[in-house]
């Protein structure tokens, strides 16, 4: 008896798995299935080379503490403060120089000032530059120029 079927019957054969017929998948050889969640937030079985590309790590990020101000304006904000100090100090020492002359006695401290004064006008140098220009002139642009 002939079927249309591509395999013939056999009345004796046991149930269970057939032979294939073509080529053979091995499970070594197959794509792993991985769960992906999709457009409504359910899990479904997915082949690892279909699934979408997973995004990259970010680098971890340093999270030391950071200073609230700027060590080289800390820096400067100090020297400034020094030197304010160092120039109230010098003034305040001028003060004291001052009120102790001051203390002397009011004819006392004009002589000592006046003697001050004179002792830094004879220190300085003084020049004195003198300089006479003469000059001519005659008719048709003739100028002569002397320096005396």
């Amino acid at each position: 008896m002939t079927s249309a079927l591509p395999e013939q019957y056999q009345h004796y054969v046991q149930p269970g798995p057939r032979p294939v017929h073509g080529e053979v998948e091995l499970q070594a050889e197959r794509d792993p299935v991985v769960w992906v969640p999709n457009a409504y937030g359910e899990m479904v079985p997915m082949r690892r080379s279909q699934a979408p590309v997973l995004p990259t790590a970010t680098p971890p990020r340093d999270l030391t503490p950071q200073p609230v101000l700027d060590p080289l304006a800390q820096r400067m904000a100090a020297a400034g403060v020094g030197a304010g100090a160092a120039g109230a100090g010098v003034g305040w020492g001028i003060g004291q120089a001052a009120a102790g002359v001051a203390s002397i006695g009011g004819t006392t401290a004009v002589v000592a000032m006046l003697a001050l004064w004179l002792l830094a006008r004879a220190s300085r140098p003084s020049v004195q530059v003198r300089q006479t220009v003469h000059n001519h002139a005659r008719w048709f642009g003739k100028n002569t120029t002397h320096l005396g």
